[in-house]
């Protein structure tokens, strides 16, 4: 069960590195408190490889980039892949512009990273070097549905083989994969996405999940998806009519605060195929 990847992260108390969007670096901090992790924050690259040393994981968020921030992304990694420590990119808004699509592939090229999130428009523009992401979001054309997930599965798969990292896409159904497994997931609220940052909110806290379960990456990278669903779940069942969308992050936090195993094991909604 998953519930056991969440008690893991709480015994250890990961810190995790995170060079992440100025959007959301609080809200980021936060939910890596909340579910047992430490944040640290960092892009400065004088900086990041002394911060980055001491830390188990590195999180890795394109989603406000400046040339110091981008020199201060492969610092850290580079640094991070010689510790041999827990690595993960978030491709934000790839293929909207050219500067967030090159640097997103260079990364990808120059650092080996265990695990790679982002919606199927991000992680379709690093697979094949181009896209059509609006903004942040997710093309409409390329949502995953049930009508396709078969296909869905197949490509994730085979971009896991061919990387090396675990491949998470997020969205209506959420996708978890190495070349052999995927987790196909269905935890979550369409009113998630009223809320800036619960993509980055969930790439600080899988790094966490990576780096307290090393004996099964894919499945503590699937908990950390189905613990932020199941947390969206929580918070919007305990929305009051006067509520609105800080309310809901504030809940949605709180949720996986208060989440334990037999919550996340009696709540998570998954298949494996």
């Amino acid at each position: 069960m998953l519930g056991e990847c969440l008690e893991n992260v709480r015994k250890l108390v990961p810190l995790v590195h995170n060079i992440t969007n100025y959007v959301t670096v609080n809200d980021v901090a936060n939910v890596l408190l909340a579910c047992g992790g430490s944040p640290i924050m960092s892009d400065e690259p004088e900086d990041v490889e002394d911060i980055t040393t001491i830390c188990g994981g590195l999180n890795i968020n394109i989603g406000t980039l400046n040339l110091s921030s981008i020199k201060g992304m492969f610092l850290a990694g580079k640094r991070a892949n010689e510790l041999d420590h827990k690595v993960l990119l978030d491709p934000v808004g790839a293929g909207a512009s050219a500067l967030r699509t090159n640097t997103a592939i260079r990364l990808l090229d120059e650092i080996k990273f265990t695990a790679i999130r982002g919606n199927i428009s991000e992680i379709r523009t690093l697979a094949f070097g181009s896209g059509t992401t609006r903004g942040v979001d997710a093309d409409v054309a390329d949502s995953v549905t049930e009508d396709i997930l078969d296909q869905a599965v197949s490509f994730v798969k085979s971009f896991a083989k061919e990387t090396g990292s675990i491949i998470a896409v997020t969205g209506a159904i959420d996708l978890v994969s190495d070349d052999v497994r995927c987790y196909v997931i269905r935890n979550g609220r369409k009113e998630m996405g009223r809320i800036t940052g619960t993509g980055c909110q969930l790439s600080g806290m899988m790094t966490a999940f990576l780096v307290a379960n090393p004996d099964d990456l894919l499945k503590g990278a699937a908990a950390s998806v189905c613990t932020m669903g199941l947390a969206g779940e929580i918070g919007w069942d305990n929305m009051r009519p006067e509520d609105g969308n800080s309310t809901y992050r504030n809940r949605i936090i709180d949720a996986i605060y208060n989440m334990d195993k037999e919550i996340l094991d009696k709540g998570a909604r998954y298949e494996v195929r």
